[in-house]
């Protein structure tokens, strides 16, 4: 029997506490329009290359924040990748607290409240 299960993931669904705002934060860091809908009033699918993200206030609560990082955007330059979250952090008042690489090809960023 064929195995029917590809080995992709098709979409990560993100916890938020505020589906506007993390729609305008997330869409701000890719370089997207924020004129996409809001969906059933708490989700909103961020139109992406490859695996999707689909923001969602619905499943959010305070014991089901990631703890871990649970995925990363990739980057063609680190280091350029590093200023321009510094600078898109402090444009929304949040804090890079951390930047490392696995290779030159990715980078992962935990963000915090100011």
């Amino acid at each position: 029997m064929e195995n029917p299960i590809l080995k992709q993931i098709g979409t990560v669904f993100i916890p938020v506490s505020n589906i506007e705002k993390a729609r305008d934060w997330y869409c701000d860091i890719l370089g997207l329009k924020t004129d996409g809908e809001i969906q059933f009033g708490h989700l909103y699918v961020i139109p992406m290359e490859g695996t999707g993200i689909v923001l969602d206030s619905k499943i959010y609560s305070e014991d089901r924040v990631f703890k871990t990082q649970a995925f990363h955007f990739n980057t063609k330059n680190i280091e350029e990748a590093f200023h321009f979250m510094i600078r898109v952090s402090v444009s929304s008042k949040l804090k890079v607290e951390t930047m490392y690489s696995y290779t030159s090809q990715q980078f992962k960023a935990k963000v915090s409240k100011a």
